[in-house]
Parts: structure tokens; sequence; C-alpha cells
């Protein structure tokens, strides 16, 4: 049988003080972590662009940067609103992403296709880390009470999923044509 703060998570985690405030804190770190990987991606996105052989792929490439640089300051706001300074703390695991492309770039031809599906593989891994951590912390940020920053969270986590939409089209077409390349 649920108690009543498992029925409603707002009012549970309100009643334990001490608790709310460890799972506010928590929010913050975690933000502070999304905030890094995000600035990573900022100075990766322009590497594969410049490697990209396909102009559809370095178009949605260029276009994520732009809506990447957006989320950097919706970040921003979301530690304004939490009274905290927007400082990143170092995201490992954006680093092993960042690296992964960087390494599809060395180990592939350039101006092969058999590279664009190297650098889709790698951006739909960052896709699918970015979506898993704002779903994450939108959960958080709803149960805290914080529905403006979940709401904040919820735009960010909405464009990482069409990014990763885009990125399957574009991988439909590539792939075919990259397996094409290959057999000839």
């Amino acid at each position: 049988m649920k108690t009543q703060s498992q029925n409603n998570p707002k009012k549970g985690a309100a009643s334990m003080n001490g608790h709310a405030e460890d799972l506010q804190k928590l929010l913050k770190e975690q933000l502070r972590d999304v905030l890094s990987a995000e600035k990573q991606l900022v100075k990766a996105l322009p590497k594969m662009v410049k490697a990209s052989t396909s102009g559809e792929l370095r178009d949605a490439f260029n276009e994520h940067l732009e809506v990447t640089k957006k989320q950097v300051e919706r970040l921003e706001e979301v530690f304004e609103i939490l009274g905290a300074k927007a400082t990143a703390k170092h995201c490992e695991a954006m680093e092993g992403l960042v690296k992964e492309a960087r390494e599809v770039i060395d180990d592939t031809d350039d101006g092969s296709l058999l590279r664009d599906v190297g650098l889709i593989i790698a951006a739909q891994k960052v896709e699918h880390y970015e979506i898993a951590a704002y779903g994450s912390l939108r959960s958080v940020a709803s149960v805290l009470g914080q529905d403006k920053i979940a709401d904040i969270l919820q735009e960010t986590l909405d464009e990482e999923g069409e990014a990763d939409k885009l990125l399957t089209r574009i991988s439909d077409n590539i792939n075919v044509e990259a397996y094409e390349e290959a057999t000839r």
C-alpha cells in the first residue's frame, strides 16, 4: 500500500525538509554536469560540421550548434532561478562521447560517407545521453515543485528528441549511400 508521500511526491519531498534539501543539492550538481556537457558540445559541433561529407548532416549539426547555445543560456537561467552561480562541473560522460566522435573523424577517410555514418552514431549517443539527463532533471525539478525549471528543462528535452529524430531520418539515406559507396 502506498503512503501519502508516495501518492504525492511533492508533498512527500516537502515534508522531509532535510531530504528535500539534499534533492535540491543533487539537482544543482547534476545541472552543473549537464552545463559542462552542453559547453563541451558547443566546442565539438563545429569540428563535426567540418568533418561531415553530407550537406544535410552539416546543416543538422550547424542547426544543433545554435540550439545548443540557447540551451546553455537556458541552463544559466535555471541557475538564476535557483539563486545559484552557473558554474559547470566537468562532465566525464560528454568528454568520452566527444572523444568517440573525434576517433570517428580520425579513423575514417575525409569525404567518405562512412565518416558520416560514424558521426551520426556518435551524435545519437550524445542525444540519448542528453535525453536521459534532461528527462531525469525535469522529473526532479517537478518533484521539488520547481515548475518553471521543469518547463525549461522540458523545452530542452523536446529539442534533444527532435535532434535525435532528425539524425535518424538523415541516417536512413546516408547508411544506404555509404553501403553503395563501399561496394563500388
